[in-house]
């Protein structure tokens, strides 16, 4: 708390007097949107996950598109309190959104990230340290790919 507010509850003529110190400021959530993962079947199913989230506070908007299997909450909510909240209401098994859109990953056909239970465009959401080396190629890899490629104005004249 800076000497600005401190001057500013101490002079404050709206009637509220002096803070005392056991009140604190309560932080307000920032606007997020929160992507589950929901399998709905059929309308009442889509149904019942919306109106599962829509009574929370916070809320302000609610998608739902039961083709992904997808439930897309906007608010000023905590995306673990929306997670157990559906699994709660509904009781389905619910998990916050783990697919990327496929231009996103760098290799996306590597185990553990291709997932063929994943809507069309999309591939799991894998930060695996032993998929890296597939994903990048080293320096030297791609000075000699390039030295004797087609496409390279400069590439070596013997081909």
């Amino acid at each position: 708390m800076g000497a600005l507010d401190h001057l500013s509850y101490m002079f404050d003529c709206s009637g509220g007097g002096h803070r005392s110190s056991s009140k604190k400021l309560k932080r307000r959530r920032p606007l997020q949107t929160v992507e589950v993962k929901v399998k709905m079947d059929c309308e009442g199913c889509e149904r019942k996950v919306r109106q599962s989230v829509e009574g929370m506070t916070g809320v302000t908007q609610v998608e739902v598109e039961p083709k992904q299997s997808k439930l897309t909450v906007i608010g000023y909510v905590d995306p673990n309190k929306v997670v157990s909240r559906v699994r709660h209401r509904t009781g389905k098994r619910a998990e916050l959104w783990p697919y990327v859109p496929y231009d996103v990953v760098a290799h996306p056909y590597a185990p553990g990230v291709y997932d063929r239970k994943a809507p069309p465009g999309y591939v799991r959401n894998a930060e695996d340290p032993h998929l890296s080396h597939l994903a990048r190629a080293s320096s030297t890899e791609v000075r000699y790919t390039t030295a004797f490629s087609d496409e390279n104005p400069t590439a070596c004249a013997v081909m």
